[in-house]
């Protein structure tokens, strides 16, 4: 029996070994369906109407921002399938995640695209000394966005369905009519506009030097909606902890669905106290760049509300892992931006989440999402369901190209 045994353990597990095994080990097999031929890279600069002040500006951390800079890659494989994904960046690192994407790219060409985890995992290795956080994180999230969107469309399903979609709409709220630039009069028939067009909540940017200030707009745009109108505010990480439990106190009377990023991101010790100590549910995680900083909020209890940003954690596969790990938690979800590719993710959350909606990026893109009676619907179209713009090709500012087009 021992010879057996030793036999058994010690016979070589393939004829390959050391770099060879590996190699192919880490190689589409025979189950591939098809192959990644032709790459597309392009940084696309939209630029705003107007510049976009929060409580950063108000406080001296930022300008206004008047563009936002999109990383839009494009996936064509031999058969002449297709998908398209995007990151994005606000003031700075828009040309650092072309050029990082430029960099990794080539390893994705001759891949099978129906293996996302894989290939997330390799696209890491090939930028490894760069880290597994910010810039090289969101120049893998473009990728991994297209290769979902790729395998969908090949499914014949919109994302969602593909991923197991728990609902075919979602709750939604506006916040780009809500900025601290815009007088307080706007805002509230931008908020108007809002709900009659069917969305169904509004989050208002706070975070001034003058507290006063935040209280008089919270309590003028919640004295002119139904009060059952779903109400948020964002501080954008201006307060101090001392200031937030004041201000969080203060706003306990207007009923909020939550107050987001009271604190700077990374004080989840502080975070944590006021999710304790408030009746009002704490939101935050939208600056993340990485699945693990989402874990220390989570196991910190320093949230109600996660907020991630497929776009900066890397993309829809290591978002998928952390909607897992918040659902463990029993965690609300409301993630961040690019609801063109987050209405499809929180669709397969399992507890209602809701989604943000901006209407920044409506000139990219050809189709839009349908609103009503307060939520967001999920369309039928294959994929995220999106096609790029003439003015969206207009506003390319660089563009690089992988593989050949089949």
């Amino acid at each position: 029996m021992t010879d057996t045994l030793t036999a058994r353990t010690t016979r070589p597990a393939s004829a390959l070994s050391g770099p060879d095994a590996a190699r192919i080990a880490a190689a589409p097999g025979p189950a591939t369906v098809d192959r990644i031929a032709h790459v597309a890279l392009s940084s696309v600069v939209l630029p705003l109407a107007t510049p976009i002040s929060d409580a950063k500006v108000l406080t001296g951390r930022q300008k206004p921002m008047t563009e936002v800079v999109f990383l839009v890659t494009e996936i064509t494989t031999e058969s002449g399938a297709s998908g398209i994904g995007f990151s994005y960046s606000k003031r700075a690192g828009g040309p650092a995640q072309f050029a990082h994407a430029q960099e990794i790219a080539p390893v994705l060409v001759g891949e099978d695209p129906a293996d996302t985890a894989r290939i997330w995992t390799k696209l890491t290795w090939a930028g490894a000394s760069v880290g597994r956080s910010g810039l090289a994180t969101q120049a893998i999230a473009s990728i991994d966005v297209a290769l979902w969107d790729l395998k969908a469309k090949r499914a014949g399903l919109p994302l969602a369905k593909l991923l197991g979609s728990h609902r075919d709409s979602v709750r939604t709220y506006n916040t780009s009519g809500g900025f601290l630039h815009t007088p307080i009069e706007q805002v509230i028939d931008n908020a108007r506009a809002s709900l009659e067009a069917g969305i169904g909540g509004i989050k208002l940017k706070v975070g001034q030097p003058d507290w006063r200030l935040d209280v008089a707009r919270v309590t003028a745009v919640r004295e002119a909606l139904d009060p059952d109108v779903p109400l948020m505010v964002d501080a954008n990480q201006q307060w101090d902890r001392a200031t937030a439990m004041r201000m969080g106190r203060i706003l306990e009377e207007f009923g909020l669905v939550w107050i987001e990023e009271p604190l700077d991101a990374y004080d989840a010790e502080g975070h944590a106290s006021l999710t304790r100590r408030l009746d009002t549910p704490i939101a935050t995680g939208e600056m993340f760049s990485s699945v693990a900083e989402h874990v220390r909020l989570i196991d910190a209890g320093a949230s109600d509300v996660v907020q991630p940003d497929a776009p900066r954690v890397g993309g829809i596969t290591p978002f998928l892992k952390l909607a897992a790990y918040a659902e463990h938690h029993h965690l609300d979800l409301a993630p961040h931006f690019a609801m063109e590719i987050h209405l499809h993710l929180a669709a397969a959350y399992p507890i209602e989440p809701w989604v943000e909606h901006f209407d920044w990026l409506s000139p990219l893109f050809h189709e839009e999402l349908e609103t009503r009676d307060g939520r967001m619907y999920v369309s039928e179209r294959p994929g995220l369901g999106f096609t790029l713009t003439e003015q969206a090709r207009a506003w390319t500012v660089a563009r690089a190209e992988v593989g050949k087009r089949p």
